[in-house]
């Protein structure tokens, strides 16, 4: 029998650091939206377990994929690339779900814009549509600068203005001569002395390891803001030397990984990782044409963690600007779904996942499009449910401290 989603969102978040937890929690109460990007496990616990969601060939999936987690990122070549960029949740399970999840996010996303459902119908439609024919082509393609369009090119062509000092400024401050983390409320906290101890001591001995030791020789610590789903769990803002103090500096994003919550729904047999970290990082390469910079997992205090550069959360396409058309919009979930079916090309025959051929046969069949569709909007009608039952609870403090 199925927990109430109340207690069940209670029950998955049980640990988490209650700072952060409160913060997810206030998010989640903002939106539909933000609520299905709190309760990545509660969406799959509702998910249909036949039909499509069955016989789909088995793929890596990102596992909370959504609108917002795409974004820009900065690559390990230096070069900046568009595409899925969270992985916490990717194990291996039928194409179906990314899909479905993706759709019912682009249905609560969009209800701020007042669209005719029609309209929302359309793009899911659209949505599907390209996802199937960039299976059946068989190759993967990625979107960088010159080869973005739309709302894409917009946001990339953005980001040529803005500088690593630049970036470095709003996130840190300098004091005679020396920079610190800006631990500002919102995108960081500060950390107790026994953190700042840890993380100091780990990254030492992890220096050590590397080509270039003083690069990372830390200069501050925090403890990050940033995401929805994953606030409360562990994360650190690491101020580095990089390439020499001030302006050279640098920033690291090390998170803890835990367990994908597929994994209880999921009967497709996992590789054994060596860790949770290890599955994270094997899985956003197998996945993204470039990753991004320093992607490693780490063990950090016997726990599984991920290191990588800081990127920015601000770095994603906003849907509700001033002036943003219905086909804008389309156009760009559109560019997401074939970059969902790139994603399961670029990795596919690893693991048990499926062979690119069975992947092509796929896309081209089309029986599974329409049962897909209804189930993304009766997933939609019950996120909203859910959500509703969620803000009731919160209103009535019950996910206070």
């Amino acid at each position: 029998m199925r927990l109430a989603a109340v207690r069940q969102i209670q029950i998955f978040n049980a640990g988490r650091e209650p700072e952060r937890l409160a913060m997810k929690y206030r998010a989640m109460r903002a939106s539909t939206f933000a609520f299905l990007r709190g309760s990545c496990h509660l969406f799959y616990d509702r998910l249909p377990s036949g039909g499509v969601f069955k016989t789909a060939p088995a793929v890596w999936v990102c596992g909370d994929l959504h609108l917002e987690n795409f974004g820009s990122y900065k690559g390990d070549n230096r070069q900046v690339y568009f595409d899925v960029n969270d992985f916490d949740e990717s194990a291996l399970a039928p194409a179906s779900w990314d899909l479905v999840r993706f759709l019912t996010s682009l249905q609560v996303g969009l209800e701020g814009m007042a669209l005719p459902e029609a309209r929302v119908q359309a793009m899911c439609q659209a949505v599907v549509d390209a996802y199937a024919s960039s299976l059946a082509t068989g190759k993967a393609y990625w979107v960088e600068r010159d080869t973005a369009q739309g709302m894409v090119r917009e946001l990339l062509d953005g980001l040529r203005a803005r500088t690593r000092v630049g970036f470095l400024g709003s996130r840190t401050l300098v004091k005679h001569g020396r920079r610190w983390l800006l631990a500002d409320g919102r995108k960081a906290l500060p950390v107790d002395p026994a953190q700042r101890a840890a993380v100091e001591n780990f990254m030492r001995e992890f220096a050590e390891s590397q080509p270039q030791p003083a690069f990372f020789r830390v200069l501050d610590v925090a403890r990050r803001v940033a995401g929805t789903g994953s606030l409360g769990v562990d994360r650190f803002a690491i101020l580095v030397e990089g390439k020499g103090s001030p302006d050279g500096n640098d920033l690291l994003d090390m998170k803890q990984a835990l367990p994908s919550s597929l994994l209880p729904h999921l009967k497709l047999a996992q590789p054994r990782w060596d860790s949770e970290a290890h599955r994270v990082v094997a899985l956003q390469h197998r996945q993204q044409a470039v990753s991004m910079a320093f992607l490693q997992p780490v063990l950090f205090t016997e726990a599984p963690y991920v290191l990588r550069a800081l990127q920015p959360s601000e770095d994603r396409v906003r849907f509700t600007g001033a002036g943003r058309t219905p086909g804008e919009i389309e156009a760009v979930v559109v560019t997401m779904a074939q970059m969902l079916a790139w994603a399961q090309l670029r990795s596919a025959g690893r693991d048990g996942s499926a062979a690119a051929d069975e992947l092509i046969d796929f896309g081209q069949r089309r029986k599974w499009k329409a049962s897909l569709l209804g189930a993304s909007h009766d997933c939609a009608a019950q996120v909203r449910q859910d959500a509703t039952a969620f803000n009731a609870a919160f209103d009535a403090g019950e996910f206070g401290a």
